[in-house]
């Protein structure tokens, strides 16, 4: 059976779909492909109002559940998301914050549970192409981590999909971005350490999505709420549009023929 082309991202939080995959997501949807975000959790752990952080006196979890998953709503119609599933997880927090130990917390559901509910969604839609994160979840984030060890079970459990990508920021840009963001005199809290990001030789695929930056940058102040650990939305425009105009994926496995190199994540199966 010839199934409609599809693309399905798995992400841990509402605000991670825009970053890593925003533009591939816009652009898929631009092309004709059927577009599913998953989205894991309810992203608890956000700022609150006035930029109450967790932990915090007034700091109301359930309210900014609420507030995010509208935000994440309003993100995913203006990249023209098709289908938005949610699984709705409980927020764990950063590594090494108390809310890892809470037993609702996303990274501590058993694996056959929450990868069962996945391989679920993708034997519904018979995604072609799943996008989540590595095995660090990115940058060591205990949510991020669980939705690539669900994504890949969820995978190995249905023998779906056909190409299967982590999403991965070019080490070769990191230094040089942040080098220019301070000369901009962009404050930021962040000093990334000399490994962050994917050492580009392992770099399979880098996909043109400068037609969608508009959207793309958008959807990510959608995110109002979140809006003060969002960085990039305060670098100048010409920064921000070359920031947003291509984004990197690695290729974990893939089951049809296709070239080392791409720069269309579809590649072998149009």
């Amino acid at each position: 059976m010839t199934h409609e082309l599809t693309l399905m991202a798995v992400h841990a939080h509402p605000d991670d779909e825009v970053l890593g995959t925003g533009g591939l997501l816009a652009r898929s949807a631009a092309e004709g492909i059927r577009t599913v975000l998953v989205t894991c959790t309810n992203g608890e752990q956000g700022d609150d109002s006035g930029g109450v952080k967790p932990g915090e006196p007034g700091h109301d979890a359930e309210e900014v559940a609420r507030r995010r998953l509208g935000e994440l709503r309003e993100s995913a119609a203006l990249l023209d998301i098709g289908h938005l599933e949610l699984l709705g997880y409980r927020d764990s927090g950063m590594d090494g914050w108390a809310t890892n130990d809470d037993p609702r917390a996303f990274a501590n559901v058993p694996l056959d549970e929450s990868a069962g509910r996945l391989a679920e969604l993708m034997e519904r839609y018979r995604p072609q192409v799943v996008v989540t994160y590595d095995e660090n979840g990115g940058y060591g984030h205990p949510d991020h981590i669980q939705a690539h060890r669900i994504a890949l079970a969820a995978a190995e459990r249905g023998g779906v999909p056909d190409k299967l990508y982590y999403t991965a920021i070019p080490r070769s840009g990191i230094k040089q971005m942040f080098d220019a963001v301070r000369e901009a005199g962009v404050e930021i809290d962040f000093d990334p350490p000399e490994d962050f990001g994917t050492p580009d030789e392992l770099i399979t695929s880098a996909v043109d999505v400068s037609a969608h930056v508009d959207a793309k940058r958008k959807a990510l102040e959608a995110h109002a709420s979140q809006g003060e650990n969002i960085f990039l939305l305060r670098m100048p425009e010409e920064m921000q549009r070359a920031a947003f105009s291509f984004e990197a994926f690695v290729r974990h496995f893939c089951r049809v023929e296709a070239p080392d190199k791409e720069e269309d994540l579809f590649a072998g199966l149009r």
